[in-house]
């Protein structure tokens, strides 16, 4: 269920697989998104699955409505369903709120300051990585005390550049603002590696990076891919500090395409 889990000096990231939920395909079983098709009776029991396992609260988990775009939300707490703004990066400085990411190929960009108390998330697919969702989101975290070099950043499983194939047109556009993200594919064909380029704009904030998975949501059948099969589940990251909090209402809804 949790493919991945690590901590650093209070610091706690996680990742899920696509197993030990209750979804029926094509989500099976562990889609965590809400707004992908499949039945919310089922995306509830498992995101509360996966905060159990993680030691959280399933009602104290910040989900963004993620659009592809580069606006960063500060939280203190997780919202109403009906208030749920359209983001791609949520900061706050609350110990133990834990942010979450929802993809199916895009990258998850967890970051923490431990001694700062701050933390943030991204939702990094190709648009937000033109868009500046990453330069955006430490920068929210630099305004409430962050110390760039002092940041833990790490990625979670995302599409790989052998495998994000694109047209030559979009892949020169996007490697217009990010030169780092040009890739090309296993066959020589275009593509955009994304990971590169958030990983190029993350060193380029004064921020290095940590860890990533290297696991290729595309190629792996342990993970949801939108690229190799569309209609499909969503995985989670999630990053928090300290203990979790009192009980508060849960947030809905995302996207993880690339």
């Amino acid at each position: 269920m949790i493919g991945q889990q690590h901590h650093e000096s209070g610091a706690h990231f996680a990742f899920t697989d696509r197993w030990g939920g209750v979804s029926a395909a094509p989500y099976d079983e562990l889609n965590l998104g809400g707004a992908v098709g499949d039945d919310p009776r089922a995306v509830h029991a498992n995101r509360a699955r996966a905060a159990t396992e993680l030691g959280l609260d399933p009602a104290a988990v910040v989900w963004m409505n993620q659009v592809h775009g580069r606006d960063v939300a500060v939280v203190d707490g997780p919202w109403a369903d009906q208030d749920i703004p359209a983001v791609d990066a949520v900061v706050t400085d609350r110990p133990g709120l834990a942010l979450a990411v929802l993809t199916a190929d895009c990258t998850p960009v967890l970051l923490a300051d431990p001694v700062a108390g701050v933390a943030g998330a991204a939702h990094a697919g190709r648009l937000g990585l033109v868009a500046g969702v990453v330069p955006a989101v430490v920068k929210a975290m630099v305004r409430r005390g962050a110390e760039p070099s002092r940041i833990l950043a790490h990625t979670g499983p995302a599409i790989c550049g052998r495998c994000y194939e694109v047209p030559e047109a979009m892949r020169e556009e996007v490697a217009a603002v990010v030169p780092e993200a040009r890739a090309t594919t296993g066959r020589g064909t275009p593509a955009v590696d994304v990971i590169a380029g958030v990983r190029a704009q993350l060193a380029a904030a004064g921020v290095p990076l940590r860890e990533d998975s290297h696991i290729c949501t595309r190629e792996s059948a342990d993970h949801f891919s939108y690229r190799r099969d569309r209609t499909t589940g969503r995985l989670a990251s999630y990053v928090w500090l300290g203990a979790p909090p009192a009980r508060g209402g849960e947030r809905a809804s995302g996207d993880g395409r690339p």
